[in-house]
């Protein structure tokens, strides 16, 4: 019998998150993503819940609508502003910037929009006032290992350099 997905497991899986309206895909992990289940929400909370019980092998589409996680998009969060205002390690496009407010709140912005003249930054999160779906693949669904336990997902191993134990980086 095959293990499933529970409290404790560990999972590997790989993801995509496509936009209902659309059909463009947002984003995907196409190496495997590895967690110890209930121990490093790395994925929704509603992903999380549907993967319980899976097993390698199942693949599963799980819709979200991402206005009730993120709520409705806020366009007093988008700002424009000329390109000479902005330091120059920030004009890429998909770099995220983290401003704070007059009362020290922080929030992350992503830069969106560039041109000669001028950067766009947006604040809401890239999924607000989306319907999109995610389609997973589960790889591996087994007992961690205790380093794994402890880390809460995926250990990457020491390499051994001139005698010398490394990280990878």
């Amino acid at each position: 019998m095959s293990e499933s997905i529970q409290a404790d497991m560990y999972v590997e899986l790989t993801y995509k998150v496509t936009d209902n309206k659309s059909g463009e895909v947002l984003s995907a992990v196409e190496f495997p993503l590895g967690y110890v289940h209930g121990h490093n929400d790395v994925l929704l909370p509603q992903v999380l819940k549907d993967l319980e019980g899976r097993s390698a092998g199942d693949v599963l589409e799980v819709p979200i609508d991402c206005n009730t996680l993120f709520g409705p998009r806020d366009e007093s969060l988008v700002f424009t502003d000329r390109i000479e205002n902005v330091p120059e390690e920030y004009r890429e496009i998909g770099t995220s910037i983290t401003m704070e407010n007059e009362k020290g709140k922080s929030r992350n912005f992503i830069v969106t929009h560039m041109d000669d003249r001028t950067l766009t930054v947006d604040g809401n999160n890239p999924l607000c006032g989306r319907e999109v779906t995610f389609t997973l693949e589960v790889l591996t669904v087994r007992e961690p290992t205790e380093e794994e336990f402890a880390a809460g997902g995926a250990v990457q191993p020491d390499i051994e350099v001139d005698g010398a134990k490394k990280m990878p980086v």
